[in-house]
Formats: C-alpha cells, structure tokens, sequence
C-alpha cells in the first residue's frame, strides 16, 4: 500500500521507520556519531545523520513534500530568508511570530532585507504589497490573533507576480492542512510545539518539493550550523506518533472554551476560527480540516486583569511556548515587539487535560478580575 493511500493518523503512527526486513528494529536507533568511514553516503555529521533521517521521511510524508530538519524554528527560518538577496523586500503577516519579524527587522536594520508587514488575512492588500517583493511570507492561523489566509489565492496571485510563497504551518500542523498542495514553495515548522508535543525539544524543520530548493536550504543548513542533535529528532519522531490524537483531544477542548468563553462576562473578546461568528472561520472551514488547539482572549479589565488571571491559574501554566500536552497561557503584549497586540490579549494553546478541569481553572481565575 503507497502512504497516499494512508490517513495521516495512520501515517503519524507508521512513517519514518527505516527498515522493514525481518529482524529491523521497529525505531530507527539513535546514532551518535560526528564521522563515519569514507566512500559512504555521508562522511561527515553536518551532512547527516540516520536519525534525521527518520524524522525527515516522517514529516516529508505528512507534508507532501522533502523535509530537512534544523536545530530549532528560527534555523528553519533562517535557512530560508538567507537564500534571498541583499535588500529583497519580504512581504509577512504583522502579527506573525515574533522571531520571524525580529529576524526581519535586524535583517532591515543592516542593510541585508526589508520587510513589509500586512494583514494576510486582506488578500488583495497583501498581494498589493508582494508586487517588487521578492517572497511572501504566509501564517495560517496567525500567531496570536489567529487570522486565516486564503492560502490558493495567495499562492496563485503571488507566482503570478513571480514571487515564491512559504508557509509557517506551526498552528494546523499537516494534520489540518498542507499547504504544499494549496503551491506553496516551502512550509516550515517549529517542531518544539506541536510536532513533538512534549515541551522537551526545541527542533525545526523545512519542507519542499523543488529538489533545487531543497539542496539550497541543506547547503545553507551545513554552512550556518543550524543542524539538528540525533537525541532531539529521536524524541521528536517519538512525539509525531501521537500527533493526531493529541490534537483531536486539544482541539476538542480549544473549542468547548472557546464557546464558554464568548459567554464569560469577563472576557471582551474570543478569537477562535472555530467559532461560527469569527472572522476566519468560513475559510478555515474551506481550506482545513479542522480549528487548531490554539486560542486568544482580550480580558475586560485590560493589562491588569489580563496578568491576574496568569498568575492565578492552576491546572493551566504561564508560559510563553505552546503546542505541549500541558495547556500553557501568557499575555503576549509583556514581550518587546508586540506592542500592536492588546494588552489584554492572552493566548491559550491548550492541551490534552480534562476540558472540565481547565475550565473550571480559567473560570476561577477570571473571577479574580472582577
């Protein structure tokens, strides 16, 4: 049976196993090795590694394309943005990951790039801005006012410009959506979140379908050092296998706090692609499979109540990563750079515990700013 006749939870369970010859161990070993003998594929630990490799066939498979693993996102990222050329104009979401726009932003500082922040979920204006651009950068859902692109219109509209499009698929993960078959070029991941689920490995990874592009990003990859550890692949295959169920159980409850929440006194304002009243949800609703485990509130009592209810939960952990199992919470306007967010926006990726638990431990907290 060919994986394109596989359900993605199927394939999370099976990919990336090596061998299949009576007597193959059913994980690829971790390998430890920084040389290996000569005249082989590989001579040397920056070029590669069999647990890489794993983990690289594991997410190509999900993704639809060629992946390359990096030692974090921002390696990922990195590898990508370096390939342009001095002073290209990058058009990215303004309320894109922050260590995507402050890469931008040095790079503008210096001379090496210039960036031009939009709001994707406009597809007229962001294409408006791609035109002399040399890249479009796409998020979707963003991170954290969880706006949702028109992922074919953006990609159709920006190669008719010329222009290559990447997308940072960290919130839907190749469970909800690919966006390699909406043509993009590139799609990169964090796998320190939802990927590898556990809050214990701090990983990237960039995928393509262009054999040209590939060899580039792993050129680029060996010259900046930006490669992964064997240890931090192993557990992050390890987590892939129980992405898709992980995800139903988070996504499931993201959407029964979501719908609490819109009634909750306290809080101003839900956002939530799930919601039937969201600005986003009919196009998540077209183009993914499902709304992500990921949410943000304004609280009504602004930065103050805002930093309140994180000091106050119990269940739920103030925390500034996401994607774990455990549901982490944080105003993100505390960070140098997110000073268009609202104060009082908080953001909820949450996780795999009792739904009832977390409730009943944000709405407790929510009291204390009333």
């Amino acid at each position: 049976m060919e994986d394109r006749d596989l359900d993605p939870a199927t394939l999370t369970v099976h990919a990336g196993r090596g061998g299949s010859q009576p007597g193959d161990p059913m994980n690829v070993p971790v390998t430890f090795a920084s040389a290996y003998r000569a005249e082989g594929a590989v001579s040397y630990a920056r070029e590669g590694n069999p647990s890489w490799t794993a983990f690289e066939d594991a997410v190509g498979v999900l993704e639809g394309g060629s992946a390359l693993a990096f030692a974090s996102g921002m390696g990922a990222i990195s590898a990508v943005l370096e390939g342009l050329p001095v002073g290209a104009a990058v058009v990215c979401p303004r309320d894109s990951y922050l260590g995507t726009r402050r890469y931008l932003a040095e790079a503008e500082e210096r001379g090496r790039l210039r960036a031009r922040l939009v709001d994707i979920a406009d597809t007229e204006a962001t294409l408006t801005a791609c035109d002399g651009s040399a890249l479009l950068w796409v998020e979707s859902p963003t991170n954290p006012l969880l706006a949702i692109a028109d992922l074919p219109a953006l990609c159709q509209g920006a190669h008719q410009l010329g222009i290559p499009v990447v997308v940072d698929n960290t919130f839907a993960t190749p469970l909800l959506q690919r966006p390699l078959d909406a043509d993009a070029d590139v799609v990169v991941h964090s796998v320190t979140k939802f990927l590898s689920g556990h809050s214990d490995v701090v990983l990237g990874v960039a995928v393509t379908r262009d054999p040209a592009r590939l060899a580039g990003l792993a050129a680029r990859r060996s010259l900046i050092g930006a490669i992964p550890g064997p240890m931090e692949t192993y557990l992050a295959l390890r987590g892939l296998r129980t992405l898709d169920v992980r995800m139903e159980r988070a996504q499931a409850n993201a959407g029964e706090l979501a719908r609490r929440l819109e009634a909750h006194p306290a809080v101003h304002l839900v956002r939530y692609p799930g919601l039937p009243d969201d600005p986003g949800h009919t196009r998540a609703a077209k183009q993914m499979r499902g709304f992500g485990a990921v949410l943000s509130l304004e609280v009504a009592g602004g930065r103050a109540a805002a930093d309140a209810v994180c000091s106050a939960v119990r269940v739920m952990m103030s925390a500034t990563s996401l994607g774990g199992v455990e549901t982490t919470i944080e105003r993100r306007g505390r960070w140098a750079g997110e000073e268009a967010i609202p104060e009082s926006l908080l953001r909820i990726s949450v996780g795999c515990e009792s739904v009832e638990d977390l409730w009943n431990d944000l709405a407790r907290a929510l009291e204390t700013t009333q």
